[in-house]
């Protein structure tokens, strides 16, 4: 573990996380209390809660804005890395709303990348997606897969990788990319979990149409070229996601070489798996009717993490399906309303 203090102790070393508050970020922030890494929160709470930050200490302010930016760096000198997890990622928004997209996805990201230029912090993990490959060529996707984004919100993702590229080149600005298939699950001790308004992934909306909070679910297809003619996508536990974070931290602070990495679970899951093991661990049927394919779903994607196994030994510790609905399960159960701010 990176120790937290340079030197003889005088000067502590602090991660700022942008966008903390959100889904992601929130669990990054539980790693980082939990391990002891020094840090604070950057976040407009325009997605996230407050609810969320679990003692860790917020700095209210906006990406887009280098006042906000640079004020933060300007009375914390002792920040050296950033974390971004402040990104927008419905894929269907970004298509009828891509100015909203492009702005906080890819101008907000250089704002940030230029007011850390100015004083003088060359450390950056960036979260990506597996939605800058597109269409898979080939399964399992891998680093080496062609890059050709379907829609803005995979765009503005691959603009962000390809910025960083040009940034350490010139600047020296050295980042780790981590592109990321399914987020799924929740703090194993349901202290902190998903609540995103509105909810657009596949186990918390099944989870929703089990307790009968929301009409039956929406499966979008069931004759792909898959085992049992729904699609098939690759989960993987928010807290692997998160660990992976901490490895790419301390290999940027002992002086890392920049480094892009896909994170996923190694195995895919259909719709209609998860839809039974949401019924089995909830203990209710998961109510739902069959809906026209939604266009550009591929019948499988699934990525492999062989890369980051054999740089870094990173592995998925919460791989099975059921460990990780469980997960998901638990926090809905016991915060029926989500987070209360």
């Amino acid at each position: 573990m990176f120790h937290p203090f340079w030197g003889t102790g005088i000067l502590v070393s602090v991660i700022l996380v942008v966008g903390g508050a959100g889904y992601i970020g929130s669990h990054m922030l539980s790693l980082l209390r939990d391990q002891e890494y020094p840090h604070m929160v950057f976040d407009n709470l325009e997605k996230g809660h407050r609810g969320a930050l679990q003692g860790s200490k917020l700095i209210t302010g906006d990406l887009r804005s280098a006042e906000d930016l640079e004020q933060v760096f300007r009375d914390h000198p002792e920040i050296d890395a950033v974390m971004h997890f402040a990104a927008y990622t419905y894929v269907g928004e970004s298509v009828t709303e891509p100015a909203k997209y492009w702005e906080n996805n890819t101008t907000g990201v250089l704002t940030i990348l230029d007011t850390m230029r100015k004083f003088g912090i060359k450390n950056f993990v960036f979260s990506s997606t597996c939605a800058t490959f597109g269409n898979p060529q080939y399964l399992p996707l891998d680093e080496n897969h062609p890059q050709n984004p379907i829609n803005p919100y995979g765009q503005t993702k691959l603009a962000v990788e390809r910025i960083l590229a040009d940034y350490d080149v010139a600047y020296g600005l050295k980042s780790v990319i981590l592109r990321y298939f399914n987020a799924a699950g929740a703090d194993p001790e349901g202290r902190i979990g998903e609540d995103h308004r509105p909810e657009a992934h596949l186990i918390p909306l099944a989870i929703y149409a089990a307790q009968g909070k929301t009409p039956p679910l929406k499966v979008f297809g069931n004759d792909y070229d898959t085992p049992d003619g729904t699609c098939v996508r690759d989960y993987i536990h928010v807290l692997d996601l998160a660990s992976a974070h901490l490895l790419a931290i301390d290999h940027l602070r002992a002086g890392g070489d920049s480094r892009a990495y896909n994170l996923g679970n190694g195995q895919g899951f259909s719709v209609k798996e998860v839809i039974d093991v949401v019924s089995e661990v909830t203990g209710q049927p998961v109510p739902f009717v069959l809906a026209d394919r939604r266009p550009g779903d591929p019948p499988r994607l699934v990525g492999t993490s062989e890369k980051i196994r054999n740089d870094w030994g990173w592995s998925p510790a919460y791989a099975d399906l059921r460990t990780i609905v469980g997960h998901a399960w638990n926090w809905h159960r016991t915060h029926p309303d989500g987070y209360m701010d």
